[in-house]
């Protein structure tokens, strides 16, 4: 089998090609380097520099790789570019979904794997979200990420698609230093970011009905992440139907315990400037991780500290401070 992963060249994609690689399998990486970095390709997996929206080079991928299954982890993922930009994203993570899915069925390929979020689900209220908690996007990523569950599944319903829609918590940490997060976008760079500039790092609102004041969330460490999509890969070949699944820890962190651990790994324990509550966020969200462990024999095995102390190497290597 050969498996095309969308997006491979970026955090997520990358580390999702090393753990497909180190299990045997035969990766070909497709990316638009607008965040990708080709170095972080494991070696001996090709790079090709393209988009999702391109049919005719997607076409032409499908049959010179003899490619058997696709790893769509290409797309826009901002919140707040979103809301200024929604034409944007729905043109290139629907659009470009839509057009992939054409030359998958045309292709004959029979296996699929959607990066979806938890951005679905909105902000329910209930301790744990199950894959059955009702999906309430409050913003247009969110809303092109349950578009594109639906696209995918209407899809392998028409063709004979296998799928699996992966639905991920708050993902961090790196598998090694080359391959962190280099943006500054999700809440542990943004925190490294604000030490490396010797500034407070901020909560952004302390009075929410939780246990300290601070949002709760369910981190998940990239490099389970990856083995995740590994089991989804897996589990999907040889069966037919349709796939749903959190992928997370099932256990809530809130925003003044992760700092906290934050402060301690990096030394630099200054306490949190409090802002006012961003438009959106949830108290709480926490996977139920029940059925990721059922269907795909798969479980979170690394913890907070450790995705802490995996980013903050990554971070140095690319940072000066």
């Amino acid at each position: 089998m050969t498996w095309l992963i969308t997006g491979g060249a970026g955090y997520i994609g990358a580390h999702v090609a090393r753990a497909m690689t180190d299990a045997g399998e035969r990766v070909l990486a497709l990316d638009d380097l607008s965040a990708g970095v080709p170095a972080r390709l494991p070696d001996g997996v090709a790079l090709v520099h393209g988009s999702s929206l391109d049919g005719e080079l997607l076409k032409r991928l499908f049959a010179e790789h003899a490619v058997t299954g696709v790893v769509h982890l290409a797309a826009r993922k901002q919140v707040a570019e979103s809301v200024a930009q929604p034409t944007r994203y729905y043109r290139e993570n629907v659009g470009g979904l839509g057009t992939l899915l054409q030359a998958v069925a045309e292709a004959g390929i029979r296996r699929f794997v959607f990066s979806s979020s938890a951005a679905v689900y909105g902000n329910p209220d209930v301790d744990l979200i199950t894959e059955d908690t009702p999906c309430a996007p409050v913003n247009p990523y969110g809303e092109t990420k349950l578009a594109g569950e639906w696209l995918v599944r209407a899809a392998g319903q028409a063709h004979g698609i296998s799928t699996a829609c992966l639905r991920y918590f708050n993902v961090a940490g790196a598998a090694a230093p080359e391959l962190a997060d280099t943006g500054v976008f999700n809440i542990v760079p943004m925190v490294f970011d604000r030490l490396t500039r010797d500034e407070a790092p901020r909560i952004f609102g302390d009075d929410y009905p939780t246990p300290d004041g601070t949002c709760v969330r369910d981190y998940i460490h990239v490099a389970d992440l990856a083995e995740a999509h590994l089991a989804a890969a897996r589990r999907i070949t040889g069966r037919s139907g349709d796939l749903t699944v959190n992928i997370g820890r099932g256990e809530g962190v809130s925003v003044r315990e992760l700092i906290d651990v934050i402060g301690e790994v990096t030394g630099d324990a200054r306490p949190a400037v409090v802002e006012g509550r961003r438009p959106g966020d949830a108290p709480r969200a926490v996977a139920s991780a029940a059925r990721a462990a059922e269907e795909l024999g798969w479980s979170a095995r690394r913890g907070v500290r450790e995705m802490v102390e995996s980013a903050w190497r990554g971070w140095q290597l690319h940072h000066d401070r």
